[in-house]
């Protein structure tokens, strides 16, 4: 496996590039360690299959250099650079068994029969394809032939790294989860360099170590799902990540309180003072699960609109106006809920501040 890392990269699709707008990738600067899984997670158009292409070697970039274990690859084909690719859609041969496809990559090499017998049937094992080993790949169901694909980048042991570009998006829910959970397993027991490509946060957050969100051609951020979770660096990782998003209010900060359109919200003493410190457009996040909705007003509580309650079964999503700002909060299934009104608490300990976009920091 290898250590990955991205050394000042960008890239623009245009011969003579004038100005940042003109970069599909502006500057990446990181490094993934040997036997890291990392996904790459943003919305379509933002640059990360783009920067697939660079660590791949299918396409070479503007700017920048690209490094394997400290050996510079940036010029480098795909068969020059030890990897295996995982794409959305199988790259099989239909007229093989499975056993032929697994046995390919490594018969293409030379190896010696017998020891292509014994990692073929390993890999199988490892993904549940034994019982299907002499069965042609062509009359198999999506799941195992995108399987017998991941089979493929798995079964050779010397592979520098495996990508995939969103391999799950033609499966169907349930076969989702069982290879994302087969993904986890391979690589706790293998330790491989995974990078994989996605738009769908819950493959991105259950299936990697580290995360790295993307937003029109940056890495906003990159860290655990809980990281992102819970302190979000960029407006838009808070918006991105979780169902719904977090929720922001503008603001001013005076003494130790956030002035929100009349509103007046308690902050901490350290979130108030970066808050006053700041000179860029201030706003306020907070979590919909960590937002308390009370029926009667308590300490500290602000006055707002509930405009609808959703029963989603093991809890209630409601949605509320404050100050003429849409806001949305989680409630468990067994307390009853506000009409009409509602007195809204934003703990201290759980709101982040922002300031033109990027989480304010000490």
């Amino acid at each position: 496996m290898a250590r990955i890392e991205l050394h000042e990269i960008a890239h623009s699709y245009l011969r003579n590039p004038k100005g940042e707008a003109d970069y599909a990738l502006k500057r990446i600067h990181h490094v993934w360690d040997d036997g890291t899984a990392c996904a790459l997670l943003g919305p379509s158009g933002c640059g990360k299959t783009t920067l697939l292409n660079i660590i791949s070697g299918l396409l070479a970039p503007s700017k920048g250099r690209v490094l394997y274990d400290g050996r510079d690859v940036t010029h480098l084909p795909p068969e020059k650079r030890n990897i295996a690719q995982v794409f959305q859609f199988p790259v099989l041969y239909d007229t093989m068994s499975v056993f032929g496809n697994l046995a390919f990559p490594l018969r293409n090499r030379g190896m010696a029969e017998g020891k292509v017998t014994r990692r073929v049937h390993e890999v199988a094992e490892l993904l549940d394809l034994t019982p299907y080993l002499k069965k042609k790949a062509a009359g198999l169901a999506a799941d195992a032939k995108q399987k017998i694909s991941l089979g493929r980048g798995l079964v050779r042991s010397d592979v520098a790294a495996i990508l995939f570009d969103e391999p799950l998006t033609v499966i169907d829910p349930q076969m989702k989860w069982h290879l994302r959970r087969k993904l986890k397993e391979i690589h706790e027991q293998l330790k491989l360099t995974l990078v994989y490509v996605t738009h769908d946060q819950v493959e991105a957050l259950t299936f990697a170590d580290l995360v790295a969100v993307m937003f029109e051609g940056e890495i906003v951020q990159i860290g655990t799902p809980q990281d992102l979770f819970e302190n979000p660096e960029h407006r838009f990782v808070g918006y991105f990540i979780g169902s719904p998003g977090m929720n922001f209010l503008e603001c001013t900060i005076e003494g130790n309180v956030a002035h929100v359109d009349g509103a007046d919200i308690a902050l901490d003493d350290q979130t108030a003072a970066k808050g006053r410190r700041s000179q860029g457009k201030l706003e306020l996040g907070i979590r919909p699960m960590y937002l308390e909705v009370h029926s009667k007003a308590v300490d500290g509580s602000v006055r707002a609109k509930v405009r609808a309650v959703e029963d989603l079964g093991s809890y209630k999503m409601v949605t509320l106006t404050l100050a003429g700002n849409t806001l949305k909060a989680t409630m468990p299934d067994e307390k009853s809920f506000p009409e009409g009104e509602a007195w809204l608490l934003f703990p201290p300990h759980w709101v982040r501040l922002f300031a033109d976009g990027r989480l304010l920091r000490s």
